[in-house]
């Protein structure tokens, strides 16, 4: 063990000198061994940092090695009453603090300067799309001058070819499904765009997603809707979606398309997400499949199904209320 491992009772100018007095005055014991819990800075701060800076391999602290550390420490640091330091009362002090030092919590780091004004973007558009449906539905809105498409990819649609046939659950003998251990992983993508008038999904499954994929893409929604309409869609702005090929497409086509992109890692505020997460929480959950073949036969399937009983998705979140931290 390094010398830094005992740096949080002496003198790591992270945090403050006397921390072990305060540790010490949180675990005063009573005439029943009972801890008082009033002063807690010192633990708290100190649990802040990573076992691997005081000289531990781990990259968390677990309740075991956090009270090691102390009962190993305190006694040098002049604290021989920290000895006494129970799992259960150290427990206690982190849950004081709203500490959880043994867990990772991800979060995506905000990298465009421009996020607040794209997002801005996206939000008026969804409110855009919300009063026309509300006037298709009262009959004050007869045509769409131009229709919304909500697109993304989904890459790495997985599924497991099974060696050998699944076997269904019996009764009194197997409560679930059984299936063998050994298998193959098949993958695929699907390129989808989510009417946000109808709710209906207009897809391709490819085995790529470049310039090439997302034009054909491209042409599949010019067929499906009238000449006439513009064609609006919610986007990231992948390579494939700004790249030379697909700009020079777009010039064959002019003010057919309108493009609005979400901001970088703002895929969330794209709503055909919310599709993709319904079919990986359903469909997807737990398939098997024979072939790479049958996969793709089954997203069509999955889509057509969908496309059979639309549900229109909405931004549940009131503009004044989505913020970015």
């Amino acid at each position: 063990m390094s010398a830094a491992a005992g740096s949080c009772f002496a003198s790591r100018s992270a945090f403050s000198s006397d921390w072990t007095q305060r540790l010490e005055n949180c675990l005063d014991q009573g005439s029943r061994g009972s801890c008082r819990m009033t002063r807690l800075p010192g633990v708290q701060n100190c649990a802040c940092q990573k076992p691997k800076e005081l000289g531990y391999s781990y990259e968390l602290w677990t309740y075991k090695l956090w009270t090691a550390h102390v009962r190993r420490h305190c006694v040098a640091a002049g604290h021989p009453t920290l000895q006494k330091l129970s799992r259960s009362k150290l427990h206690k002090i982190l849950r004081k603090g709203e500490l959880r030092p043994h867990k990772v919590r991800y979060y995506v780091e905000r990298r465009d300067p421009g996020f607040e004004a794209k997002m801005a973007t996206v939000l008026h558009v969804y409110k855009e799309v919300e009063i026309i449906n509300d006037g298709l539905q009262r009959g004050a809105v007869r045509e769409l001058g131009m229709v919304t498409i909500s697109y993304d990819e989904k890459p790495g649609i997985q599924a497991l070819a099974v060696t050998t046939p699944d076997r269904p659950p019996v009764v009194g003998q197997h409560a679930s499904h059984l299936r063998d251990y050994e298998y193959k992983r098949l993958g695929t993508v699907s390129l989808a765009g989510l009417d946000l008038h109808s709710g209906r999904v207009i897809e391709t499954i490819s085995d790529t997603h470049n310039s090439g994929d997302f034009i054909e893409f491209l042409k599949k929604l010019e067929v499906a809707y009238p000449a006439h309409q513009r064609i609006g869609l919610v986007l990231d702005n992948h390579s494939a979606h700004i790249s030379k090929e697909t700009r020079s497409y777009l010039d064959t086509v002019p003010q057919r398309f309108v493009f609005v992109f979400t901001p970088k890692h703002g895929s969330w505020l794209n709503l055909i997400e919310n599709q993709f997460s319904k079919m990986t929480r359903t469909m997807l959950r737990g398939i098997g499949v024979a072939s790479k073949q049958e996969l793709i036969d089954r997203l069509h399937q999955y889509f057509e199904e969908v496309n059979a009983d639309p549900v229109v998705f909405r931004w549940k979140f009131k503009m004044d209320e989505t913020f970015v931290v």
